[in-house]
């Protein structure tokens, strides 16, 4: 299984979600705003502290949760 470096599962942040290390961003907003017709750059502007590799391995995660 790959790893993930900058997701992260901890029971007492956002009730367990998987969040964005460092950050209370969990990976479910993410992929709502890329179903939303969010871009990559919008979703960085909207939370500057996000970085491209951080929503890629949110989509990762996704893909391999399936």
């Amino acid at each position: 299984m790959e790893k993930l470096d900058r997701i992260q599962i901890n029971p007492k942040i956002c009730l367990g979600e998987p969040i964005v290390r460092g950050t209370r961003i969990t990976v479910s907003v993410i992929l709502k705003l890329l179903a939303n017709n969010r871009s990559i750059e919008d979703i960085i502007e909207i939370y500057p502290e996000l970085e491209v590799p951080d929503i890629q391995e949110a989509l990762r995660d996704t893909a391999i949760a399936k």
